[in-house]
């Protein structure tokens, strides 16, 4: 009797898988292409116009619909969001220059919208000690005490920001 069950249940599965499409139609695709190339542009535009703070409020979601991440972000979360859909990076995310030994007269430079930051030096060649933390502030560049590597930072903030 198991047998019977067993074999009627493996029976019934195999129509089922059979019968799931495995494509995805065209026209879904293209309507979403030209989506998001509209929302790009719009995007690159409102960033291009962003020019104080009271620009980075987004419009909200319309009644009886729940918003999206780009409608109801405000504030930097909202120029991240603008930057990513224009196809730009916002606060310069990328790696510093690895491919080098910063020296006194040549140092790494390491852009920040603080008057300080903390930074990880794994040396040069990259790797080649224990990931290091340090504070770099605007006043005087830092040493790596395990490699000898010099960081300086470079302050792109507003200079009265702490000044309340």
């Amino acid at each position: 009797m198991l047998r019977t069950v067993f074999s009627r249940r493996v029976a019934c599965l195999r129509p089922l898988k059979a019968s799931i499409p495995s494509y995805r139609p065209l026209s879904f695709t293209a309507f979403h292409r030209n989506k998001h190339q509209e929302v790009t542009k719009s995007a690159a535009q409102e960033l291009a116009n962003a020019k104080e703070p009271s620009d980075l409020i987004g419009p909200g979601g319309r009644e009886g619909e729940v918003p999206t991440d780009i409608e109801q972000a405000t504030g930097l979360e909202r120029l991240e969001l603008l930057a990513e859909l224009a196809g730009q990076d916002a606060f310069d995310m990328k790696p510093l220059d690895a491919s080098r030994k910063g020296t006194l007269d040549d140092p790494i430079v390491v852009t920040s919208l603080d008057p300080f930051r903390h930074i990880g030096c794994s040396g040069s060649p990259s790797g080649s000690h224990n990931l290091t933390w340090m504070t770099v502030n605007e006043h005087k560049p830092r040493r790596c005490p395990e490699c000898g590597s010099v960081y300086k930072l470079k302050y792109n903030g507003d200079p009265h920001a702490s000044h309340h």
